[in-house]
């Protein structure tokens, strides 16, 4: 007779980390599961709603600057450090983890217009509007990981060079040893050299911003003050295409993953998604500020950015999204001149008028802290669960509601009447007029007057 033993381990029947808890086997036949629909639409349903329970997004502030708040610029090889100038001249260096200022960089006379940090993370450029451009040796990440503050007394810039304009905005280039500054015109810069190498203008008007593109290091977008848009070549003795629209645009940013495409922060409220190799149309216009957008900067993810406003509010939208995902805000945070995504993608810092930086979470409800496995793959199950069925108009309206102070909100009623009642008379002219005589131009191509090439 055979006789056939039974053996069973006990990590098949138990949970890991935890010997006391029965493991639960599930068989995922549709046919056994007839309320697989309606239970998972109950999960996203209350995952949706503790969202809204959960959601604390402001972290800090951080208060040091006598003056507005006017540029930022993060550390590439420095997680937690971000620098930040102010109208006054001051410069400043951040540790996000204590909120702290741990380093002073005194020097300029005016506000600063502009900061940036090279690609190794060892040099700080500023340019402000007493005509000067300013290099600076970055403290060493160890230094700071210590706790130590620097004396403000003894930091004085590596290099100082004097020019005849005021500068508005600098970016280094990636990967190089060149950086760009934005002024009267558009000036390449090297760091061994007092005198730029490279000039660029195309018109008289002032550049507002300018910013490198981070795949092709030799390309850069410039805004300028004549309502253009402009990409230039380094490689070319002359600009190589530029776009005028009917507004100004205040700030752009490349998506660091697409880095084809670029957005820019308009002065009509909205921001505008182009592909630097067909400028004739935008992608996507990312609509909901209720005021001129001051600046931009994406992810680096590239499926996110974050953009503040003149209506003092932080938005972040998504890449492709007309709509803003989040809305952030204060009573006593006023004027948003600065915008920055963290290198981890994880936070948000704003500068403003009020002279505080600001740290949010980019994820409203997002628990900090350490998070066990078993707590990660029940908040992924639940983000999948919501994914799955936003479309519903219940989980639609929850996940979409925000709410707004009095005067944004009412701001955002008038433009949607003004809209409306536009699209209206659109619609009641091309019915009573002769066919094909009012021409229909989609909102893409609505915006811009004219692309020079």
């Amino acid at each position: 007779m055979k006789v056939k033993v039974i053996s069973r381990s006990a990590d098949e029947f138990t949970r890991e980390r935890s010997q006391d808890l029965q493991r639960v086997f599930r068989n995922y036949d549709p046919d056994l599961r007839s309320q697989e629909k309606s239970v998972e639409y109950v999960r996203a349903l209350n995952a949706a709603k503790l969202d809204k329970i959960f959601a604390r997004p402001f972290i800090g502030a951080m208060d040091g600057h006598v003056d507005a708040v006017s540029s930022m610029a993060k550390n590439p090889n420095h997680l937690k450090g971000i620098f930040s100038g102010s109208m006054d001249g001051d410069i400043r260096l951040w540790d996000l983890a204590i909120r702290r200022t741990v380093c002073q960089f005194p020097g300029h006379q005016g506000a600063v217009g502009g900061l940036t940090v090279s690609t190794d993370g060892r040099v700080l450029v500023s340019c402000g509007t007493d005509s000067t451009v300013r290099l600076w040796n970055v403290p060493l990440p160890s230094l700071m990981d210590s706790g130590d503050i620097f004396n403000s007394e003894a930091k004085e810039p590596l290099a100082v060079y004097v020019w005849k304009n005021a500068f508005r905005a600098v970016d280094h280039q990636w990967n190089g040893d060149l950086f760009a500054t934005a002024g009267a015109q558009v000036d390449i810069w090297n760091h061994n050299r007092s005198q730029p190498v490279n000039s660029f203008e195309w018109g008289i008007d002032t550049s507002i911003s300018v910013r490198f593109n981070p795949g092709e290091p030799n390309i850069l977008a410039t805004s300028g003050s004549d309502r253009s848009i402009t990409l230039f070549d380094l490689r070319l003795s002359s600009p190589a295409r530029k776009i005028i629209m009917r507004t100004k645009t205040n700030s752009i940013a490349w998506n660091p993953m697409e880095p084809m495409n670029f957005t820019a922060a308009n002065e009509d409220s909205n921001c505008y998604s182009y592909d630097a190799r067909k400028l004739n149309e935008a992608r996507c216009v990312h609509k909901d500020h209720t005021s001129a957008i001051m600046d931009i900067d994406y992810s680096p993810t590239g499926r996110e950015f974050v953009t503040g406003s003149y209506d003092r509010t932080v938005r972040i939208f998504q890449y492709n999204g007309g709509h803003s995902r989040e809305i952030y805000h204060t009573k006593r945070m006023q004027r948003v001149f600065c915008v920055k995504f963290s290198c981890d993608a994880s936070y948000v810092i704003s500068g403003s008028d009020d002279t505080n930086l600001r740290l949010w979470k980019a994820k409203a409800s997002e628990q900090l802290g350490v998070v066990l496995p078993r707590e990660r793959k029940k908040h992924e199950y639940l983000e999948a669960v919501k994914n799955r069925y936003k479309h519903l108009p219940e989980v639609k309206r929850i996940v979409r509601h925000r709410h707004l102070p009095k005067a944004i909100f009412n701001a955002l009623h008038l433009r949607r009447v003004k809209t409306d009642s536009e699209r209206k008379k659109t619609e009641n002219r091309r019915a009573h007029s002769a066919p094909g005589s009012v021409a229909e131009v989609s909102v893409r191509k609505r915006r811009i007057i004219q692309e020079v090439e």
